[in-house]
């Protein structure tokens, strides 16, 4: 159990039954009463988000979560499949746990999958990820002010803002927590 005056950004623990991971912690101390913690929770299990208000001195209970480093390898559609880089076990996922992320999953591609009793809850991509373009919007610089942009397809089916320049063969860096474009490779 864990005081919710300890509660930080990224920190997973169990209430009523659910897990729970902090996305964002406020502390907020009002003149008279006690102080008020207000935190935006997401559920691992079920993707929702939630704001909550704990009162200080509640407690939680706080939860062990294993990392391991995986491998994706390829989807059926309805499942990702990947391979731990540790004991070659070949867990799956199903595509919806990824949600939008999915379109940042690349053959090759390491990442952290992270569980708790054998269950997987998160994940954790790379920071930045190296893609081919595939398919380009024609675009001509004119008379502009601000730097042009125009969208590009990767190989991987997202779909990019980038600078005219960007041309198709040519390998752009995205960052994954965003989905914005970073520089050419």
């Amino acid at each position: 159990m864990i005081d919710v005056n300890e509660l930080r950004k990224g920190t997973t623990f169990t209430m009523d039954g659910e897990l729970y991971k902090v996305l964002t912690y406020q502390h907020h101390k009002p003149g008279r009463g006690n102080a008020t913690i207000r935190t935006t929770l997401r559920n691992l299990r079920t993707g929702a988000t939630i704001q909550h208000n704990f009162v200080s001195g509640d407690r939680v209970q706080d939860i062990r979560v294993e990392t391991a480093l995986v491998e994706y390898m390829y989807t059926d559609g309805e499942f990702l499949h990947f391979m731990n880089l540790e004991t070659f076990e070949q867990p799956t996922l199903a595509t919806s746990v990824f949600g939008d992320d999915v379109q940042f999953l690349k053959e090759s591609m390491e990442l952290k999958l992270k569980t708790y009793d054998g269950e997987v809850i998160d994940y954790e991509l790379p920071i930045t990820v190296d893609y081919e373009v595939t398919d380009s919007e024609i675009a001509v610089a004119g008379d502009t002010a601000t730097g042009a942009t125009k969208k590009v397809t990767t190989e991987t089916g997202l779909q990019v803002e980038v600078p005219l320049f960007v041309e198709v063969g040519d390998f752009i860096r995205v960052d994954t927590r965003d989905g914005r474009y970073v520089t050419r490779v």
